[in-house]
């Protein structure tokens, strides 16, 4: 326990460093980096507090807790970049994290998995991938049409922040529903956590470390979103990357650390819970709840996205579920699950 607060304390001194330099009108490049290593931070000091809120409950419980609040830098950075009128970083942030968690994350901790078991082949219960496909080509479906009027130029594409919202409505519904279902399913038929992947903290220091853990996401993802702009000038990268790969692996810690510790430590159960629930979670309720939150600003998020990436998330789609839809994966799926976000992360460098 000490050296996970020991850690955790790093991390806020980080945090603050950041803030300083902020404020001080430091090098933009230097505050950019700073505050994005300690988005990651606060994302694993996040992931930290939930694993031991939900060490007495089963995958289900916890996976969905952690998905949560570990999501919470992903929403701190959208809000702040859409107040601040970046659109770009906001939208591409929400994307950024879906491919992220679907096909890197979820890649890498099959390759984990599969290297820890006996016979090669990582094996994990069908329902919560399947589930997971299903959210996702409803999210897609939604999106499609959206991008497909949006780029006829239709009647309806005057009407898109109308649409979307109704449309996040609709998701955040069927969310609802699915979550009720699947929490009352699973709770009852899993084991608890057997193996924290880090020692287990009291119930009143968990909950302390995840309290200072969401100020401080807020506040650094303020200060960050505020370099962004002179600090991609400097670097030469454009907003879209910055949104899609770095936003988006910084934001994720949690699931970037814990499920391919999981999945390395033989628990797939838990470790493609955490992973699958973050996915849906992402196209079901974060970006549904953030299109609803941005009617409050001057730019409103809508389900409107380019017709490349609107191919690239039904690709992600039909491969996750390919690939996990059998509640098993070897080595080499999770590869080409790595090698789809590669590319991607290639053609949005050079967008």
């Amino acid at each position: 326990m000490t050296r996970t607060l020991g850690i955790a304390g790093a991390v806020f001194a980080l945090s603050l460093a950041g803030g300083v330099l902020h404020y001080a009108d430091a090098n933009a490049v230097l505050v950019f980096c700073m505050t994005a290593a300690a988005l990651g931070g606060l994302a694993w000091t996040i992931g930290v507090g939930t694993e031991s809120v939900g060490a007495r409950y089963g995958p289900a419980v916890t996976g969905a807790l952690q998905s949560t609040l570990g999501n919470l830098p992903e929403l701190f950075i959208v809000l702040f970049a859409l107040s601040a009128g970046e659109l770009v970083v906001a939208q591409f942030s929400i994307l950024g994290s879906l491919f992220a968690n679907a096909l890197l994350v979820l890649g890498l901790a099959i390759v984990a998995g599969a290297n820890a078991a006996p016979d090669g082949v990582m094996r994990f219960h069908r329902r919560l991938p399947n589930d997971t496909a299903t959210l996702l080509f409803l999210a897609l479906f939604t999106i499609a049409l959206l991008g497909l009027s949006d780029q006829v130029g239709d009647r309806a594409s005057t009407h898109q922040v109308a649409i979307s919202a109704i449309g996040a409505c609709c998701l955040l519904a069927v969310y609802a529903a699915w979550l009720w279902g699947y929490l009352r399913a699973e709770r009852g038929t899993e084991a608890a956590l057997e193996e924290p992947t880090h020692a287990v903290l009291p119930f009143k220091v968990a909950l302390a470390l995840l309290a200072l853990a969401g100020v401080a996401a807020a506040l650094v993802s303020d200060w960050f979103v505020a370099e962004i702009d002179p600090a991609v000038t400097e670097l030469g990268i454009s907003k879209a990357f910055t949104g899609l790969v770095i936003v988006a692996i910084a934001g994720n810690a949690v699931e970037n650390v814990v499920g391919i510790s999981l999945a390395r430590k033989g628990q797939a159960d838990l470790a493609v819970s955490i992973v699958k629930n973050s996915v849906a979670q992402i196209a079901c309720f974060l970006f549904p709840v953030l299109v609803l939150v941005s009617l409050a600003f001057d730019e409103r998020l809508t389900f409107v996205i380019e017709p490349v990436f609107l191919g690239a998330l039904a690709l992600t789609a039909i491969a996750v579920w390919q690939i996990t839809g059998d509640g098993e994966a070897v080595l080499f799926e999770g590869m080409a699950l790595v090698a789809l976000y590669a590319v991607l992360a290639t053609l949005v460098w050079y967008e």
